[in-house]
């Protein structure tokens, strides 16, 4: 069993998925109990895929949470969704047991988690316990919710780390981590599988210009639209918005559409676009960061930094301090700094990632077989 909660993008249950499918795919069964916004096509090949009733952050900076309907949740709202989620555990029985990101992150979960972890560990055989993390964690400021994360993740068998320490090690973003010692496992990024090639001459020599899943990316885009206006006629700009992008911007956007400026819906054949493209100009999101690696792209990288996220600012930095992508800061975005970092990432090479670890996925299925085989004995 999989439990995931996403919040604003859909990168959380992204990776969630990509594991579960491949669990599935290698004979397990697998329940993918998923808390956020229900998405329009969920991708858990094999696995089954239970949704709870949907909560999302109000706005980006994470302080309170709403329905479905955008009404705050309260107790009762709590009492139910933690009464379904403890159902489908006492029905299933699994004998391995993942929580996405807690405890090192979705404290506002523990009204469910905490009874979820305490049903496992009453459970006889009491199920592997494995937390998935990516790469980056934001910690919190107050040292007693530190300390509270550790002493709960002791009762982990392993918190999976989908990252290459190489590139970022936990301990970077996370001090306190290296405190689990060898409960640690670094399984290398999750990346989606090689997609087909997009139709005709899509995304050749363009700038692909995208914003994630989440609502967070317009000012981006429409920075974006005023940059083009300042570097060489002639090219062609792809912009891919969002599934959850505002209604405003959205229109906004497709009122400048042109000859040389396509806007359109986010595509699946997006990381084929990225082995095409001139230069791809995008936030630094753990799962597109992963596609403009495995494309090799050129990369200007914006990474979102609104509150306390420090997250994709890490990652983007760690990119940047290898040669792989130029950094704008969030808080510095105007036309001329993005088009002065687009012409500095054009005239790079691309940049051969080749040494990356980006076999996540298939190391996180091995990690678990090794493991169950092991409590088995």
């Amino acid at each position: 069993m999989i439990h995931v909660q996403h919040l604003l993008g859909t990168g959380h249950f992204r990776r969630a998925a990509a594991i579960a499918n491949a669990l599935a795919a290698a004979g397990h069964e697998v329940e993918v109990v998923s808390g956020g916004m229900a998405l329009s096509h969920p991708s858990t090949g094999g696995a089954r895929l239970l949704q709870l009733p949907a909560m999302r952050a109000s706005d980006a900076g994470f302080k309170s949470f709403v329905d479905e309907q955008g009404r705050p949740i309260g107790g009762d709202w709590k009492a139910r969704r933690r009464d379904i989620l403890l159902a489908c555990f006492a029905s299933f029985r699994p004998d391995v047991l993942i929580t996405e990101l807690f405890p090192f992150g979705r404290r506002q979960l523990e009204f469910e988690l905490l009874p979820l972890l305490a049903a496992a560990r009453a459970q006889s055989p009491r199920p592997l316990l494995l937390c998935s993390l990516r790469d980056v964690l934001v910690p919190p400021h107050d040292p007693e919710k530190v300390a509270r994360a550790l002493e709960r993740a002791q009762v982990y068998d392993r918190v999976l780390v989908h990252g290459d320490p190489a590139l970022i090690d936990l301990s970077a973003s996370y001090p306190a981590a290296r405190i689990l010692g060898e409960r640690v496992v670094y399984t290398g990024y999750i990346a989606a599988p090689p997609s087909s090639d997009p139709p005709g001459n899509d995304g050749l020599d363009e700038i692909v210009v995208s914003s994630g899943g989440a609502a967070v990316g317009g000012h981006l885009l429409e920075t974006a639209l005023a940059a083009q206006a300042l570097l060489e006629p002639g090219r062609r700009w792809r912009l891919l918005l969002g599934a959850d992008l505002p209604g405003e911007i959205r229109e906004r956007l497709l009122a400048r559409r042109g000859p040389l400026t396509i806007v359109e819906a986010a595509r699946p054949d997006f990381p084929g676009l990225l082995r095409r493209c001139h230069v791809s100009l995008s936030q630094a999101g753990y799962n597109t960061v992963m596609d403009i690696v495995q494309a090799k792209a050129r990369a200007v990288l914006v990474p979102f930094a609104t509150g306390s996220e420090t997250e994709q600012t890490r990652r983007a930095a760690a990119l940047a301090a290898r040669g792989w992508a130029t950094v704008v800061n969030e808080t510095q975005l105007d036309a001329p700094r993005l088009a002065a970092a687009v012409g500095q990432a054009a005239g790079r090479a691309r940049p051969d990632t080749t040494a990356l670890r980006r076999d996540g996925v298939a190391e996180t299925v091995r990690l678990i077989g090794t493991l169950r085989a092991e409590r088995a004995v």
